[in-house]
């Protein structure tokens, strides 16, 4: 099943909906069995993520990791497989600069099967964990 563009970023509105308010069965049912998140290595989060409970424990892992105060996404386009969404995680310390972002998502026969974010510069989300820790 090929989705249109807006198709696809009408998911992708829908899988931020479902993630932001804790709604993993929604979630779940919106990727591929075979479903992964990749982190780049000079992330704290690191690693390849297998699965809808890979997908959970990803989003909560980043959360635990710094105190997210919103997520502001900016814009979705959407072409063939793909959809690209540029967003910031805004941290709950206004004084830390925001993490600047884009979530590449690919989709088969209807699901996500795989996202991949690129960090602008991971200095800001690094700058969060570690003023997290500190209040610890």
């Amino acid at each position: 099943m090929t989705m249109t563009p807006d198709e696809m970023i009408a998911f992708v509105d829908r899988l931020y909906q479902a993630t932001g308010t804790g709604d993993w069965n929604a979630a779940s049912a919106m990727v591929t069995d075979d479903f992964f998140i990749t982190e780049a290595d000079d992330l704290p989060m690191a690693g390849t993520y297998h699965g809808r409970d890979g997908f959970r424990d990803l989003f909560t892992k980043v959360m635990g990791l710094c105190d997210v105060a919103g997520l502001d996404r900016i814009e979705t386009t959407a072409g063939k497989e793909y959809a690209v969404t540029l967003l910031s995680f805004r941290f709950a310390d206004p004084a830390l600069a925001p993490a600047e972002l884009c979530e590449v998502f690919r989709f088969r026969d209807g699901k996500c099967c795989e996202i991949k974010p690129f960090y602008y510069d991971a200095a800001p989300f690094w700058a969060a964990v570690k003023a997290k820790a500190a209040l610890a």
